[in-house]
């Protein structure tokens, strides 16, 4: 008897540390996302709980994450299309369509003529808390390709942009140690710099100002600058 009870301890504790190992532990996503027109989106960014996380669809718009079990909220980021976020649940596998475009913002005069409106990506978000915007070059005009480098092209084309010896300073960022550079993005990966990439290579250039940088937290404190190139990714 005594035997009989003290295996029934033993199992208790058992599964009661396999539920606490659960509960602590980690689950893993997966889903697609596809724009209002069906299409896979690319490079969407996956959120959890607001956070931005490494996770990113690919060219089939599929993604991938692992979350913690407590994971309240899932939400996909895009450029194109606005923001999305939905409640996890406890499922394992969740597909987002989008069903309307974000809306267009105005650029500030330094935008270059022609790129007076672009997509925020804040379609979920309250106008009135969107108190910055995002100017976006179109690098494929010609008049583009004559200038030597991307910082030079940005420097020059984007208002509120210097570059300094450390990097990029957008509107004088500053903190106790002194300027802070803007995040770099380079066809969805993180760079130090553009160095090295022609202007006649880049398609696009984003310029994030202010709380349109906030969804990647205090690594975008200083802004954040995405290039996007016309090469294929292999």
């Amino acid at each position: 008897m005594k035997t009989k009870i003290l295996f029934l301890l033993l199992l208790s504790v058992a599964f009661s540390g396999t539920a606490m190992a659960q509960k602590a532990g980690k689950v893993t996503i997966t889903g697609t996302v596809l724009g209002v027109d069906s299409k896979p989106i690319t490079n969407a960014i996956i959120m959890i709980d607001g956070v931005n996380t490494s996770s990113k669809t690919d060219m089939e718009g599929n993604y991938k994450v692992k979350v913690k079990s407590d994971a309240l909220k899932i939400g996909i980021f895009t450029f194109g299309n606005g923001m999305r976020e939905e409640d996890i649940k406890g499922r394992t596998h969740i597909d987002i369509r989008f069903s309307t475009m974000a809306a267009p913002q105005n650029i500030d005069q330094g935008t270059p003529a022609g790129d007076e409106a672009t997509n925020i990506g804040y379609a979920t978000v309250k106008q009135k808390n969107v108190t910055t915007e995002i100017s976006k070059i179109d690098a494929t005009e010609k008049r583009y390709a004559s200038y030597k480098s991307v910082a030079e092209l940005v420097e020059r084309e984007v208002s509120g942009v210097r570059v300094t010896a450390s990097g990029f300073v957008i509107q004088d960022s500053k903190n106790l140690q002194g300027s802070i550079p803007a995040l770099l993005i380079l066809d969805g990966t993180y760079v130090d710099s553009f160095n090295g990439i022609s202007p006649t290579v880049v398609k696009s250039v984003e310029v994030l100002k202010g709380t349109s940088a906030a969804m990647y937290g205090s690594r975008g404190y200083g802004g954040v600058i995405i290039v996007t190139t016309k090469i294929e990714n292999p």
